[in-house]
């Protein structure tokens, strides 16, 4: 079966507009005419498909067994049938015989296999175009606003399109079509329909990368980021450490007149709600990073038990809500960014006194954020 003689110029063509490798396309066109082939004539038969990428002709070549006496003319070939085909052989062995159906089967053997052939280019291109996020987990692209499907967004990355899950999203933002969004390459995952593009907003590694694009000591390493506790869109605590003598960890994430800060803050509000970030200076000593983490309150004491993993806190009296935050969320931040639990209380006042969370209050708070992180740790492992 001949063929355009312009076959292979259109094939280069295709594979350099779309960057898919010459191989896996002529791969699906043969893939496309053995099915079409085994449709007409029997999915039993053994054969496979031959082309010739010079002449730009393909062959049918079937596979059989030479014998004396033909009972299966798909399986099997007279050796003297062999011999006049030119075929050196004897009886027992095994050979491939050109089986190109004549006629118009180039011209239906085309029209049938188009739609096949035009779906594999599809998976390949996909597939091309997957390969370029390979390794690059955990960095931020920006794409275009495609659509909703349900509750999970649609963007376009050169060429790739990428779900953002609910859970991905920041609550209270809006998603307009064809607006720009900076996203976190989260993971490529396998599905049954092939590769997904997963990416996140609301993923601690977001705001982590967002640090590194915005503060060169970050990126250098001169400046590292410890850990990060965050409630998206709501509230975050960035700890941070200088690994240089000098250079000020807190003030170069902050920036001149706070200028690093405030575009990072600004990235974060793509809806109505402003994220607030703590910027808080990491310490290897428990009890210090403890009270850190607690800014903007001060602490008056604070008495750590390695062994329960367990820290008691007192703050003055007027500053006991602030150290809690609202519905517990300072305290709650600080326990997430320090992995430690908090026990809070003021130099005379309780929690609970004027209006304030009481103890048991906080503590369930913290356990509701502490069983949010067990669920996800549990679909994580599931994963």
């Amino acid at each position: 079966m001949a063929i355009q003689s312009d076959f292979m110029a259109a094939i280069n063509q295709i594979s350099a507009e779309r960057k898919i490798d010459k191989n896996k396309i002529l791969d699906s066109i043969k893939l496309a005419i053995l099915n079409n082939y085994k449709t007409q004539f029997g999915e039993e038969t053994d054969v496979k498909v031959d082309l010739d990428e010079e002449t730009g002709k393909i062959r049918v070549l079937a596979t059989k067994e030479v014998v004396k006496e033909v009972e299966d003319e798909k399986t099997q070939i007279e050796v003297i049938e062999a011999k006049k085909l030119g075929l050196n052989t004897k009886v027992g062995e095994k050979v491939e015989v050109d089986v190109t159906p004549q006629a118009d089967f180039g011209r239906i053997a085309a029209q049938a296999a188009r739609q096949m052939i035009l779906q594999n280019i599809r998976e390949v291109e996909k597939e091309t175009i997957m390969r370029e996020f390979e390794g690059k987990e955990g960095t931020i692209e920006t794409g275009i606003i495609q659509r909703m499907d349900g509750d999970n967004v649609l963007i376009e990355i050169r060429k790739a399109i990428a779900v953002m899950d609910a859970e991905d999203r920041i609550p209270g933002e809006f998603y307009k079509s064809a607006s720009k969004i900076k996203v976190l390459v989260k993971k490529i995952e396998e599905t049954p329909r092939g590769k997904v593009l997963k990416v996140s907003r609301s993923d601690p590694d977001f705001l982590k990368a967002l640090f590194v694009i915005e503060v060169p000591e970050i990126e250098s390493g001169s400046v590292e980021i410890k850990a990060i506790a965050r409630e998206a869109g709501s509230r975050s605590k960035v700890a941070v450490y200088s690994n240089v003598n000098g250079v000020d960890p807190i003030g170069s994430c902050v920036g001149q007149k706070g200028v690093r800060i405030m575009t990072i803050t600004n990235e974060l509000r793509f809806g109505k709600f402003e994220e607030k970030i703590d910027i808080i200076l990491w310490d290897s000593k428990a009890e210090t990073f403890i009270s850190n983490s607690l800014s903007p309150a001060q602490t008056i004491s604070v008495e750590y038990d390695a062994k329960i993993n367990t820290a008691k806190v007192i703050v003055p009296d007027e500053q006991l809500s602030l150290a809690i935050g609202k519905d517990g969320q300072n305290v709650r931040l600080a326990a997430k960014l320090c992995g430690v639990k908090i026990d809070i209380e003021g130099v005379t006042k309780k929690p609970g006194e004027d209006g304030d969370l009481s103890k048991e209050e906080v503590k369930e708070e913290v356990k509701k954020d502490d069983k949010k992180e067990d669920v996800v740790e549990e679909k994580k492992e599931e994963e």
